[in-house]
Order: structure tokens, then sequence, then C-alpha cells
């Protein structure tokens, strides 16, 4: 069990946390039309897959605008937020936000995600959320970058990201 901070404090993560050189986990996530969305949709795409504790939380913001910032820089990537927010939530920040080139997640029907990307937070106030983290995908789902953000409130290291995605193309 991996341990970040929240406000300060340490809470408890679980889950096995991919690593570089890793293939990703399969996943069934649900997009802002209630849609099942599999990670397999997007073989021989790159993936750009941030985790965040809410999409309506500050730092959750934060993250999905710096992605959409920075998408256009990733030849042949899809970039996604993923949380446990419901798929309603979501589509009212797309809305609010303007948000056209991240794709938003929920793990609604998808809770084993939290335990196989290493997210799932088992302490309160937060347990049965997730962690901010970040991963970088290849065409075939090789983990390329994976980063557990050590503050629950933190954002990721993007500059790492993108060497990392870019150095393997």
């Amino acid at each position: 069990m991996a341990t970040v901070l929240l406000n300060g404090e340490p809470i408890g993560v679980g889950g096995r946390f991919p690593r570089v050189g890793d293939t990703a986990h399969s996943f069934m996530l649900v997009d802002t039309n209630l849609g099942d969305v599999p990670l397999s949709k997007f073989i021989g795409k790159r993936k750009i897959i941030a985790v965040v504790p809410s999409v309506d939380a500050e730092i959750g913001l934060r993250i999905t605008r710096r992605l959409e910032s920075i998408a256009d820089g990733f030849p042949n990537t899809k970039s996604f937020v993923v949380s446990v927010d419901t798929p309603y939530a979501m589509a009212r920040v797309i809305a609010t936000e303007g948000i056209r080139k991240v794709h938003l997640l929920s793990t609604l029907r998808g809770r084993d995600f939290h335990k196989d990307y290493g997210v799932m937070i088992t302490d309160v106030p937060l347990s049965g959320m997730m962690s901010t983290a970040l991963f970088g995908l290849d065409e075939n789902d090789t983990v390329l970058f994976a980063e557990l953000v050590q503050d629950v409130n933190a954002e990721p290291n993007y500059d790492k990201l993108a060497e990392a995605m870019l150095a393997q193309e």
C-alpha cells in the first residue's frame, strides 16, 4: 500500500500501481452519455490518463484544463480524465469549461479501475475516491509514464510526461 498526503496528513492508497514497461490493465469506464468505454477502443492510439478525486474539485479542474491546453502537443494521442464523478457532473464541467479535446470518464460501472491502477484511497475522509495520478501509454497500452502524485491536491509532472511520451515516437 502506498501513502500520499491530503492537507499534510498521510492517507493510504491501495491497489497495484502500474510501472513503466507494464501493460496497462484493461478497463471499462463510462462517458458523459452513460456509454461504456473500454481501453481497447483506443488501440493504435497513444493515451494520456489523468486520475483525479473529482473533476468538480479545484485539482480536478486544474488538471483537466491543463490537459486540454497541451493535448495538441501529443500526436496520435487521446487524453482522458478519470474520476468517481457521475457522468452528469462531468457533462456539466465539459459544458462550463469548454472542454473539447479531453474525454472525461467515470468509474460509475468500473470500480475495478481503482485497484487495477493503484489509486484507491483507503482512508477516510476520501475512502472510495481515487488519488491523483498520471499515466502515459503507447499505442499497445504499454506504460511509458506513471506518477502517483504525492499530494492529492497537487498537479502531476507534465514535463516528465512529455519527455516520456515524445521520446517514444
